[in-house]
């Protein structure tokens, strides 16, 4: 059975609706949680797909959280071997680090359902499906495009939404997986958050029963096609 280890932050940032995804197509999923496990001892290359998550911290927080450093080494080998790789939030940041690009504090926090606006390159990506479908954003930092990657969506607020390293990484500033029948672990776990920059958790609820659905399906879309296109790359002859 092919593999996907996961890296979670946060229980309650995990997998989402993809991981019924990944399920249909025969990967056994693993989580491994990055504050407690023994990231340098992880084999970087043994999974068949490898999924970094989102979580409240910066990729830039080594110095506080000392896991990070072994993280971005266990991401940048996965990279440097053309392994598939998905970020998502601080697991796309992580990846445009380990890739040499900075990551920053965007100056305001985007946290909501709204649409990206796809460059040419992500309307010619298995991003396409999502071209007006509400994505959960939640991230207070920005990473820029690495050296070698593709821009594939933006929004008003945020310029870097999505970039590819190749056919096999794929960087995702938003949640693409926010699981909506789930919405309350993410309003009780960031309630914090909420309550510093003045957001209404009811608003967000309301946007995840109106969105959710929609963004489920798309998800799922994109996840197949881009699947389908690392095996087709992973299994082409060199």
């Amino acid at each position: 059975m092919k593999s996907v280890l996961a890296i979670r932050h946060v229980h309650f940032e995990d997998l989402g609706t993809l991981e019924a995804v990944f399920a249909a197509r025969g990967f056994h999923v693993e989580y491994v949680d990055a504050t407690t496990a023994r990231l340098a001892a992880i084999d970087p290359l043994a999974p068949d797909l490898l999924v970094v998550l989102g979580g409240p911290i910066g990729a830039y927080d080594e110095t506080v959280y000392p896991f990070v450093s072994d993280e971005l080494k266990l991401i940048g080998a996965r990279l440097d071997a053309g392994k598939p790789i998905l970020g998502i939030c601080l697991g796309a940041q992580l990846m445009a680090r380990a890739l040499g690009a900075k990551v920053y504090a965007l100056g305001v926090k985007e946290i909501g359902f709204g649409p990206l606006s796809l460059s040419d390159a992500g309307i010619a990506s298995p991003l396409a499906a999502l071209n007006g479908v509400p994505v959960l954003h939640w991230h207070g930092d920005q990473f820029d495009i690495p050296h070698g990657g593709t821009h594939l969506a933006s929004t008003s607020i945020g310029a870097n939404q999505a970039f590819a390293y190749g056919p096999q990484a794929l960087g995702l500033q938003f949640h693409l997986e926010a699981d909506a029948a789930r919405i309350e672990q993410w309003l009780v776990g960031h309630a914090a958050e909420l309550g510093s920059v003045g957001i209404d958790p009811r608003v967000l609820r309301s946007q995840a029963q109106q969105h959710g659905p929609a963004l489920a399906r798309v998800a799922r879309q994109v996840v197949e096609q881009w699947l389908d296109v690392v095996t087709a790359t992973q299994t082409s002859p060199a």
